[in-house]
Order: structure tokens, then sequence, then C-alpha cells
């Protein structure tokens, strides 16, 4: 595998990860207050495989919580791969304003969105809608966006891979004692 791909793939993995975990948090948070349940709406998610009957279960379980899980963050690093190949700024590059890559995580969730409900068939939706609030399905797409461009405010917050006039600019590992 050559050095560009393994690159593009470690860092879709890490920003897949991140908006996974990110949306998978959020939509458990507004499960329990919406449902009382903490697994409701990832069970609901697991939809695309075990049918409409996995939108009524509310307890834990392997079968629908953990497929669940793992279906949403199938999904996130789905859109986690177009925001890096389309949008991240790639190690090395010189720095630019962060607008670019947070209005490019915005446009892939609003891709994701309306893929997700306008352009797939019923059965591959998310399933969150069956368990949640317009407002809670609002807040895990703004989390989406988030978690895809996380890796980049990371790695810009760490100071790797952007440089000013040239020069690499590098924050100290740690703060001095």
């Amino acid at each position: 595998m050559n050095p560009q791909t393994s690159d593009f793939l470690g860092r879709t993995l890490v920003s897949g990860t991140l908006a996974g975990l990110a949306t998978a948090a959020t939509a458990a948070l507004a499960g329990q207050r919406e449902t009382h349940s903490y697994a409701a709406p990832l069970n609901a998610t697991s939809h695309i495989a075990w049918g409409n009957v996995a939108a009524i279960q509310d307890r834990p379980s392997v079968k629908y919580t953990l497929t669940g899980f793992l279906l949403n963050h199938a999904a996130t690093t789905f859109w986690a791969a177009i925001y890096e190949k389309l949008v991240a700024p790639r190690a090395g590059a010189p720095e630019t304003s962060m607008l670019k890559p947070l209005l490019g995580a915005a446009a892939v969730t609003a891709g994701a969105y309306v893929t997700d409900y306008y352009l797939v068939p019923q059965r591959f939706t998310p399933g969150y809608e069956m368990r949640l609030s317009n407002r809670s399905l609002a807040a895990i797409y703004g989390m989406l966006a988030l978690g895809l461009v996380a890796r980049t405010l990371m790695q810009r917050q760490r100071g790797q891979g952007f440089r000013r006039t040239g020069a690499a600019v590098r924050l100290p590992d740690r703060a001095p004692a």
C-alpha cells in the first residue's frame, strides 16, 4: 500500500471513529431523555439488519445495540472518507483558515442528511427518526459535522502538518514545569 493511501485510510478511520462516537453518544443521550433508554436509538439503527422490530427495542443487546452501533460507525466512516478526500487539509499543507474544513464538514453532513432521508429506501435510513425528535436528529447531524472536523482541529492544535511561511508550527508536547 502506498503511503498516500495509508495516510488517507488512517485519517479516515480517525475521523470516522470520532464522528461515530460523537453521534452514538448524542443519540444515546437523546434516547435517554426522550424514551428513557440509552439503547433505543442505536437499536433502531439496526433496523437495517433486523427490520422494524429493532425500532421498538429499548434494552441494550448484542443483537440490536451492537449492530446499530457498528452500522452507525460504518456510515460515519463512509462520510469521513468523503470529508478526508475532498475537504480535509493534508499533512504538510500550507496553513489555511479553519473555515474551509468547518464548512466542508457541514457540506458533507448536509449530503449525509439528504442521502439518509431523501435518496435511500426507508430500510436504509439511520433509524434514529423512529425513536427521536427532529431536534435530536439535528443534534446528531451537528455532532457528525463536529466529529468529521475533530481530527483536523486536533491536528491543528498540535501544530502537525500545518505550515506558516514555510516553517512547520510545533507546540511543545507538554507545558514546562
